[in-house]
């Protein structure tokens, strides 16, 4: 396992850290984890290295008003000394808080979810133009009892908005670290490039999610860009590419895998091996730009697949709609696409039950015009 170290922490993480927001569920229930085989994937992981364990306090629930199934999970799985070898990692759900109050419960309520007395590095969830007002005025506060309470040992924030205010929340407050989305499809989205380069000059750690897209470039990658990378010597698969991508950067500490199967675990363990910044010889990223440059081009949603504008009020399963309607173009599968639309995705779940209330855009962290896209899925696929 490769060790970076975080911003000015003076801490030394595993540059792979496991995200607990896409775990193997049972009958495919995004709340009903499968403990045996989610702890086995974990902890395998933790004894091969891994030191960064990241959750959150919506992940695998029915929504982001209340605690989802991750946080207690990870309470189980780093129990028998485990706790002990680990970096934990969670959020405090942000758009829940509307007082300093709010703060200091919420906070007090994941140390009991999570059956510890202190959270190695706790972050404001998801901060965007929206959220950040809201919290600004007493986060520094909140921040600093926090740690002299020893309930968390240091500070960030997750961030999901433009390049120029992810700079305006870095410079308003000394924080230790940050999460950003990035990957070779998102250098110019969020805080893009320009933000990781930022945060890395300020002495911020860099936490990197959504280094796969939310599994859109693991797999069905067209052709094109599979044959350009045959033409480089070592063969790796998709997911191996766009890891060592990310990871290539010498301002980023952490990459989060939202791993489901050990077999991945295995995988993003054996490509971190010997990532080092900067190893990407020329012709690779040559690959990579390649690459890019052809999904830009094809691109229609920049969704992630992250869930956090579901439960629908009206049913609509809403990253379904929209991975359906990505890979017919992405993948020139537009046939295929409407027959799983209209064939297999349940009626109830299908774009057209949209009623237009957008609760939904409210929490989307890619500030996706989500009721206008989905009338695009029912043109291109009913």
């Amino acid at each position: 396992m490769q060790y970076r170290e975080f911003g000015q922490t003076g801490e030394k993480v595993s540059l792979l850290g496991f995200g607990c927001m896409r775990l193997p569920v049972i009958n495919g229930v995004h709340t009903d984890i499968d403990y045996n085989e989610a702890i086995k994937m974990l902890r395998h992981a933790v004894d091969k290295g891994v030191n960064y364990i990241d959750t959150a306090y919506p992940y695998h629930g029915t929504g982001m008003g209340s605690g989802g199934a991750s946080e207690p999970f990870v309470a189980k799985a780093l129990k028998d000394g485990y706790r002990e070898k680990v970096n934990l990692a969670t959020k405090l759900p942000t758009w829940l808080c509307k007082s300093r109050a709010d703060m200091d419960r919420l906070l007090d309520e994941q140390l009991q979810r999570l059956e510890t007395e202190t959270i190695d590095f706790y972050l404001i969830h998801t901060l965007n133009k929206i959220l950040w007002p809201q919290v600004k005025e007493y986060v520094g506060d909140f921040i600093k009892e926090a740690k002299s309470s020893g309930k968390i040992r240091y500070a960030g924030f997750s961030f999901h908005d433009d390049a120029d205010t992810f700079i305006d929340v870095v410079d308003a407050y000394d924080w230790d670290f940050c999460q950003i989305q990035y990957n070779y499809l998102d250098t110019n989205f969020q805080a893009g490039k320009k933000g990781l380069e930022y945060a890395a000059q300020k002495g911020l750690g860099v936490v990197i999610m959504e280094p796969l897209r939310g599994g859109g470039l693991a797999g069905n990658i067209p052709d094109d860009i599979i044959d350009n990378w045959k033409k480089i010597d070592e063969q790796r698969t998709p997911v191996q590419w766009a890891l060592r991508w990310v990871m290539n950067h010498p301002e980023v500490s952490v990459v989060l895998s939202g791993m489901t199967t050990m077999e991945q675990v295995e995988d993003n363990l054996k490509t971190t091996e010997t990532m080092i910044p900067e190893c990407l010889t020329t012709p690779e990223l040559e690959s990579m730009e390649f690459a890019k440059s052809y999904f830009e081009q094809r691109m229609k949603i920049n969704c992630t697949g992250c869930r956090y504008c579901m439960p629908c009020p009206s049913g609509v399963d809403i990253p379904q709609n929209f991975t359906l309607y990505n890979t017919a173009y992405l993948f020139d599968m537009l046939p295929i696409s409407k027959v799983r639309y209209n064939a297999i995705l349940p009626d109830s779940s299908k774009a057209s039950r949209c009623v237009e209330c957008g609760a939904c855009e409210e929490h989307c962290p890619q500030n996706i015009p989500i009721i206008s896209e989905l009338k695009n899925v029912v043109k291109a696929l009913a």
